[in-house]
């Protein structure tokens, strides 16, 4: 089976001597009221870097430019139990932008301290990747989602230990 591939960018700043990262609230579609990172699903033709420069302008008004970001993770996510939302996504960061953050129809954005990201509000495998991705980490994950279309129940469940949840 082919997965539909989205893209997702990690805006980073410094303010006040402290890194922090634009997040997101979705306000509509999957994950509504889940916090996550600008991005979407790639257009036909659509390279991944092409994808999150056009996602990131449409739903936080930054624009960020191809040459700036770093691709830090490929995330294979898996949902047995409603398979049309298993998708492959492709991370980003990047901490060169202009212009300024808005909310747009899909999210309500907000900077977040990178010491003290809401993971217990993101989607349930972000705890076990997205620190290591932040720090400059690759990331080539898998996760599968349980039946109750929430909870990480197999895959990749902490930096370097592959695995089945709880095992």
């Amino acid at each position: 089976m082919e997965f539909d591939e989205v893209a997702v960018c990690y805006i980073l700043r410094e303010h006040n001597g402290e890194p922090q990262v634009l997040l997101g609230e979705k306000k509509k579609g999957l994950g509504t009221g889940k916090i996550v990172g600008p991005g979407g699903k790639l257009e036909p033709g659509e390279t991944p870097e092409q994808a999150i420069v056009r996602e990131v302008r449409e739903e936080s008004g930054l624009v960020v430019r191809e040459a700036d970001l770093e691709r830090i993770g490929r995330i294979d996510y898996e949902f047995p139990a409603r398979p049309e939302w298993s998708q492959v996504s492709w991370v980003f960061r990047v901490s060169r932008f202009s212009g300024d953050v808005r909310d747009s129809e899909e999210l309500r954005l907000g900077w977040h301290p990178v010491s003290s990201i809401p993971f217990d509000r993101m989607w349930d495998d972000a705890k076990h990747w997205l620190p290591a991705a932040l720090g400059g980490e690759y990331c080539d994950r898998r996760y599968v989602f349980g039946d109750d279309l929430s909870t990480v129940i197999a895959g990749d469940v902490a930096a370097g230990h592959p695995g089945v949840v709880g095992s």
